[in-house]
């Protein structure tokens, strides 16, 4: 049938960014996890320095095949006078071990994600980021899939993240779109805001849908793999490749 031969044909040119980031000679997408950096990055303040309140939110190459498709992200926080960052994420090996796949924990902000260095999607200070460390809290203490994680299409860290950015809008959180997870909304719902707390999203579990916002622009998910176009920053979004823009 002519729609299934066109389905395969646009899923095999959605592949071509994976590939070429799994071919590149990326080291996180090849390295060995036990000799790869967990350094900082050197983009977080320094806390002895840094007196007001900061709010980051980070993402990173996922390691081994999986940084070929996705990256791994975290929201760091320090309240006024904080002599350190509190790091909220998602991590599977806890669940898989029957734990806690929600980590809170104090830690190195802006390290290396087993050698892939971060990229700072959103940096709030002072007054902004004391409200937004509030709404974090409780958005934190809500998330409903503490217990789980699955890495395709949900939920995982990703959708942590964006769990956490659609109840506390003023981060503006554009999530790339290589963040697979961002899309799955709780409570097996179909319509929801975008990931950035703006827009509106329609999204099957993850794995198939469309979103429209003033921050991520349009993008489109087939099977996780997302593409668009953010007119906002003169920028297109790929699967696997990322957002690539003027801006």
């Amino acid at each position: 049938m002519k729609w299934v031969r066109r389905v395969t044909s646009l899923l095999l040119i959605l592949m071509l960014g994976p590939v070429a980031v799994a071919t590149g000679g990326d080291e996180n997408v090849a390295g060995d996890w036990r000799t790869a950096t967990r350094q900082s990055s050197g983009l977080a303040p320094k806390v002895d320095t840094t007196p007001e309140a900061v709010v980051q939110v980070y993402a990173a190459r996922a390691f081994s095949w999986r940084g070929a498709f996705a990256v791994h992200t975290w929201i760091s926080v320090k309240p006024e006078n904080a002599k350190e960052y509190t790091v909220y994420e998602v991590m599977g090996w806890y669940a898989f071990g029957g734990g806690s796949a929600l980590q809170i924990h104090n830690d190195e902000t802006d390290r290396y994600w087993f050698g892939a260095r971060p990229e700072l999607l959103t940096d709030l200070r002072g007054a902004k980021a004391a409200k937004a460390i509030k709404d974090i809290r409780i958005a934190v203490k809500a998330y409903p899939y503490a217990g789980t994680y699955t890495t395709w299409p949900g939920p995982n860290s990703n959708t942590f993240t964006a769990f956490v950015t659609r109840r506390v809008p003023e981060l503006s959180v554009d999530l790339p779109p290589t963040a697979i997870g961002k899309d799955y909304l709780p409570g097996g719902s179909i319509f929801g805001k975008a990931p950035s707390g703006g827009g509106a999203q329609f999204s099957i579990f993850g794995a198939l849908g469309i979103l429209v916002s003033k921050d991520e622009g349009i993008e489109f998910n087939i099977l996780g793999l997302s593409f668009g176009i953010d007119p906002g920053d003169l920028a297109i979004r790929l699967p696997g490749v990322g957002k690539i823009g003027l801006r």
